[in-house]
């Protein structure tokens, strides 16, 4: 049983980064819409379909428990509060960058995001780093280096990208509500504006919903649903296997969002961009590895023959 499980665990989270590695066929389409609209719709359809699925699973006064919870613990408030805001700029910035020809640094920004967060944890929650960990920080910073060398300017897309994705995982670590409710919780703070904003540019004639034809209407309609169904895949994944699995699938989207954006779209990937990501997969390898048995054992058995050699 625990080997199904597990191997629902695997697919369940394979199938969130697939989808997220793809969203740029998604997005690529609607280039001509502004990113705003696009997240306003995000938001609105997402908390539509999260309210339906918290209904449809029969988790009403659960919702209404922790709706309690919220507006009574300032600490609970404030961490879904600041996750709603630092998701919904991760969001548009993701919109804007694939719609103006740079899924390749978008993609360079998930790249860094898991280094980021080990950041994060280590000066926020004060999680010690390893040996491995540290060398894994400076082989990526190199390639940061190198890349915002290349481009005579700092790689803002990608480093915002990262650590909006990776302040909003530390706000969603410091609350305690579970996925669906913390989703439902994050698209609520921010719906009434992207309602306002909508109704807004439907009045001023300025909305591509509707009056940019069916498959339009149909794509922005759907936003809510590409939104939403890799964050419940991926939590449905994450509670059946380990950190440590996570850790190796998680590299999956960015890499498909580099090959479309290199082979699909023909952007820019000179030889620096080669040696920079290079460094960033190797960078991410070791850390990967750091967070494995073998390399703790490793280290432990490093820490024990210091030890006879002092005594």
């Amino acid at each position: 049983m625990k080997t199904d499980e597990h191997t629902k665990g695997i697919w369940y989270a394979a199938l969130s980064y697939l989808i997220w590695g793809f969203l740029p066929l998604y997005w690529k389409p609607l280039d001509f819409v502004g990113s705003g609209e696009i997240l306003a719709h995000r938001i609105f359809w997402s908390f539509l379909l999260m309210i339906g699925v918290m209904i449809l699973l029969k988790r009403k006064s659960v919702l209404q428990r922790d709706i309690r919870v919220l507006l009574t613990n300032r600490k609970q408030l404030f961490s879904v509060l600041t996750a709603s805001i630092l998701i919904s700029g991760n969001w548009v910035m993701y919109i804007w960058a694939v719609n103006t020809d740079h899924v390749v640094e978008a993609s360079l920004g998930y790249y860094i995001n898991p280094l980021v967060s080990v950041l994060l944890g280590m000066l926020v929650l004060k999680e010690k780093l390893n040996s491995w960990q540290i060398v894994s920080f400076v082989i990526a910073a190199c390639g940061v280096f190198l890349l915002t060398w290349q481009y005579g300017e700092f790689p803002w897309v990608a480093v915002f990208l990262a650590l909006s994705f990776g302040l909003y995982g530390l706000a969603k670590k410091l609350g305690s509500f579970d996925s669906l409710t913390g989703l439902t919780f994050e698209t609520m703070f921010v719906v009434p504006f992207a309602f306002v904003y909508l109704v807004y540019l439907q009045w001023n004639g300025e909305a591509s919903f509707i009056s940019g034809g069916s498959f339009t209407t149909l794509l922005l309609w759907g936003a809510g649903l590409v939104t939403a169904v890799p964050l419940i895949c991926f939590a449905q994944g994450v509670k059946r296997i380990s950190m440590t699995m996570i850790g190796f699938l998680q590299y999956i989207a960015p890499t498909i969002m580099l090959i479309l954006g290199v082979f699909l779209y023909h952007e820019t990937f000179s030889t620096i961009h080669a040696v920079s990501f290079t460094l960033i997969w190797i960078a991410l390898f070791i850390f990967t590895l750091s967070r494995t048995k073998w390399a703790n054992y490793l280290i432990n058995r490093k820490k024990q023959n210091s030890l006879s050699a002092k005594i």
